[in-house]
């Protein structure tokens, strides 16, 4: 996990936490109580995967094939908000345009591997959320980047990628996690052994279609107005 690192500015008043306080008394927050759901996984920037990233993904489910998810550094009170991720079906990722599959990565590995998992749920209640998981597919970004040690969030937002075989995430980050979560990946791993990934298989185009990405920012030139087709005369 990303070493703590605080974030500059004043602490926040009494007068500010009353006045949350109130608001939060009055109003609605109908988008934010959905979310369901906390799965505790791990990402690698696009265009480097010796960058490792704890995430904690809490999601709510728009329907039955999409999920959308705020991503953070931790799951206390105090984690930072890092990224966010959207999980679609097979059935959706096959609809997708070509340009755009490579954005998105499989599940599969992470779920049967064990190295995705929901911190406090017990297993066979996991494994029944997570079988559905396993076949969808994912496009993250992350805006901030905890790993480099960065107090507030800098740059261009970051296209993240999923692991997908073993060997790629650090054995040091696996052993960090089961210690403060009281899990064992290794025999999590031998209970989904069970588990399918895509009907189809994994699209050969995504997880990058095997390449790096990274975001970049461009110069382009610009139509002046006057040359912009009038729609409405």
């Amino acid at each position: 996990m990303a070493s703590h690192v605080d974030v500059p500015g004043e602490p926040t008043h009494t007068g500010t936490a009353l006045l949350e306080a109130a608001t939060g008394a009055i109003q609605g927050f109908a988008s934010i109580n959905k979310i369901h759901q906390h799965l505790c996984a791990f990402h690698f920037y696009g265009d480097d995967m010796t960058r490792q990233v704890e995430a904690h993904h809490f999601c709510s489910h728009q329907n039955e094939e999409m999920w959308q998810c705020l991503i953070y550094d931790k799951s206390e009170s105090d984690a930072r908000l890092i990224g966010i991720e959207y999980l679609i079906t097979e059935n959706l990722f096959l609809t997708l345009p070509d340009g755009e599959k490579p954005l998105w990565h499989s599940h599969e590995y992470e779920v049967k591997s064990g190295i995705l998992f929901m911190p406090g749920v017990p297993g066979p209640i996991q494994r029944q959320d997570l079988e559905k998981v396993s076949k969808t597919y994912g496009k993250t970004f992350h805006f901030w980047q905890v790993d480099r040690g960065d107090t507030l969030p800098l740059g261009l937002p970051q296209v993240m990628m999923a692991f997908t075989r073993d060997g790629q995430l650090y054995d040091h980050i696996v052993k960090d996690v089961e210690k403060r979560y009281g899990v064992s990946i290794a025999a999590e791993r031998e209970k989904r052994a069970y588990m399918s990934g895509p009907d189809h298989g994994i699209h050969p185009l995504a997880n990058g279609a095997g390449k790096g990405l990274k975001t970049e920012l461009r110069e382009v030139d610009c139509l002046p107005v006057e040359s912009v087709p009038r729609i409405f005369v």
